[in-house]
């Protein structure tokens, strides 16, 4: 059974999943993601896009000042982020757009902001080429991502578990991150592998 899932599909995955989703994310904060989504989000300024927000797990970290749009695929998931954003007392624009065609003009954002989501788009490098196009000159697209593993044993693990895992929620968790940023023509000028090289944090222009 092939797991490469349509956009429609991560959609239906994603709405069905919406509800369970703090589970995961309690997963990710006790393995120090909430670490990693503040170190990166510090570098964030101006006018800023999210794409993938799902439900708004970056958003209590955003630096005062910005002007943050954000999109998901997901109408039950953006539901969520909607909530969150409003107990933060957040004033966030939300719309619902495919990141692999996003609705914006060239060079509309000073910031563009995605994390852990390039294992689950159907065309990454469509997405992240999507990311370069809508951020102006001089701007930055921060990403956090998770990907195979440097660890011999435990990207040997995530190789053979990858078809059972990608049916999930069609994430493929052994793609790599920096190899699709470089495909897709971006520059990264900073990025940092942690927790047994798993996760990236990259800066990319």
């Amino acid at each position: 059974m092939s797991t490469d899932f349509t956009t429609e599909e991560i959609k239906q995955k994603y709405d069905e999943s919406a509800s369970k989703y703090a589970l995961m994310e309690r997963v990710q904060e006790f393995i120090g993601v909430r670490r990693l989504r503040r170190r990166l989000l510090r570098r964030v300024s101006g006018t800023v896009l999210e794409v993938a927000c799902g439900t708004g797990a970056n958003f209590p970290y955003y630096p005062d000042g910005c002007e943050i749009t954000a999109v998901d695929v997901s109408p039950e998931m953006m539901d969520i982020a909607k909530q969150r954003a409003e107990k933060l007392g957040l004033d966030i624009d939300f719309q619902l757009m495919d990141a692999e065609t996003l609705a914006f003009p060239d060079e509309h954002f000073d910031t563009v902001v995605s994390t852990l989501t390039v294992c689950t788009y159907p065309d990454p490098i469509a997405a992240l080429c999507e990311m370069e196009r809508v951020c102006r000159e001089g701007g930055r697209v921060l990403l956090l991502e998770h990907g195979r593993s440097d660890n011999r044993l435990v990207g040997r693990f995530q190789d053979v578990r990858e078809q059972a895992h990608a049916k999930q929620l069609g994430c493929h968790w052994n793609r790599e991150p920096l190899e699709l940023v470089e495909q897709a023509g971006l520059c990264p000028i900073a990025t940092r592998r942690t927790f047994l090289g798993i996760f990236h944090e990259i800066e990319a222009k």
